[in-house]
């Protein structure tokens, strides 16, 4: 598949780019080299590939789902002005 002068000036109009014709010409080889790459990986044969979820076969570590902190909320509101119900209190700021 490739674009002519027209089809990258309807996606240009669309885009809502103004291109001169020199970038016009320019985009028109980019997008025809991109969708000449796009017709290659499609012509592949993949029958009897198994789908990858990830290039590498990764085994993660996973550690223990454990509580590994402590509540520490009281001694943390300890040095608060005004607290009340777990939440901090402060002055009101807008009316």
């Amino acid at each position: 598949m490739s674009l002519n002068a027209d089809a990258v000036r309807r996606l240009a109009t669309l885009a809502r780019l103004d291109l001169d014709p020199a970038e016009q010409a320019a985009l028109q080889a980019d997008l025809n080299a991109v969708l000449g790459l796009i017709d290659r990986l499609q012509s592949v044969d993949t029958q009897g590939v198994a789908p990858l979820t990830h290039p590498q076969a990764l085994a993660l570590r996973l550690r223990d789902d454990a509580v590994t902190e402590s509540d520490s909320r009281a001694a943390l509101q300890a040095g608060a002005p005004k607290v009340e119900a777990g939440l901090y209190l402060v002055p009101r700021v807008i009316e």
